[in-house]
């Protein structure tokens, strides 16, 4: 099947374009260089180029506490550039995936979340993301939403990095435990992600690592198994004062019985830290 990786270099993008080659696909992996979302005619020459049978969306504005101060630009990306990808696919006939986030959740239910639960998001990031949902749902009859969460991968910053750094450099670290959600490694959602790309089971789809925790308990979990005597201090969501508001519950979990399911986060993270130490220079 040949295949179109927008946002090819980001961390979420690299592992697609590796897991699709790993499948045996025909794999476009395009960077914003080669692919802007926000343009038309971008997208047409992309497009008319691949002549994709599916086009999975890594492009994405991913600061959550940036979006606050520019809405209009993670909208453009996350909304009205997924729209308009998604709408390019539907014109040869392919299908398009849009991952999408556990933050379209306001975080009160107190349970999982299933794929048909209501949205509400509460946060200009989420708001971006639920808009890119209902436009990409329009824009093409076959399409695939991911939503995810807590993601961690080698091609990019991310939580269980910043903790390592922090960890080295200081011997306490002051981390939220009024947070609850699902860590997923980027290369276990890529491969869920290829995978579903090649069936018609077209529509909502969550996909997150096993179990759920708070950030305390996943922080405490990066030091117990990369055997660093850092010690983790609890705060409150008020204490950390982050400008986008998070949501306190945002576990996914899943009522399709075609749902795919992803390994225990603590295995994907010890394996993440084993791949870190072979990637190292």
């Amino acid at each position: 099947m040949r295949v179109l990786v927008a946002g090819a270099a980001g961390m979420l993008g690299q592992d697609v374009a590796a897991a699709a080659r790993r499948r045996g696909h025909d794999v476009a992996a395009m960077t914003r260089t080669d692919l802007d979302v926000t343009d038309p005619a971008s997208i047409d020459r992309a497009i008319a180029e691949v002549r994709p049978e599916a086009v999975i969306n890594c492009a994405a504005w991913s600061a959550v506490d940036g979006a606050e101060d520019d809405e209009r630009g993670a909208m453009a990306i996350n909304d009205t550039g997924a729209a308009l990808l998604a709408a390019g696919a539907a014109r040869v006939g392919a299908s398009v995936l849009y991952p999408s986030s556990d933050y379209v959740f306001d975080g009160t239910k107190g349970t999982p979340y299933l794929e048909d639960d209501m949205p509400d998001p509460i946060n200009a990031y989420g708001r971006s993301k639920l808009g890119g949902e209902v436009s990409v749902a329009a824009a093409n009859p076959k399409h695939f939403i991911v939503r995810t969460s807590w993601l961690f991968g080698l091609g990019g910053g991310n939580f269980v990095e910043t903790m390592l750094r922090i960890g080295a450099e200081q011997p306490e670290v002051l981390v939220v435990s009024d947070q609850r959600g699902c860590p997923t490694a980027t290369a276990d959602l890529a491969e869920g992600m290829v995978q579903l790309v090649g069936t018609d089971a077209h529509g909502i789809h969550h996909m997150v690592g096993g179990g759920e925790c708070t950030w305390f308990e996943f922080a405490t979990e990066i030091f117990d198994q990369a055997h660093m005597e850092t010690r983790v201090m609890s705060a409150t969501t008020e204490m950390m004062a982050r400008k986008a508001k998070r949501p306190a519950y945002s576990v996914l979990g899943h009522s399709r019985e075609d749902a795919i399911l992803l390994q225990p986060w603590q295995h994907a993270l010890r394996r993440y830290l084993d791949d870190r130490e072979l990637t190292a220079p």
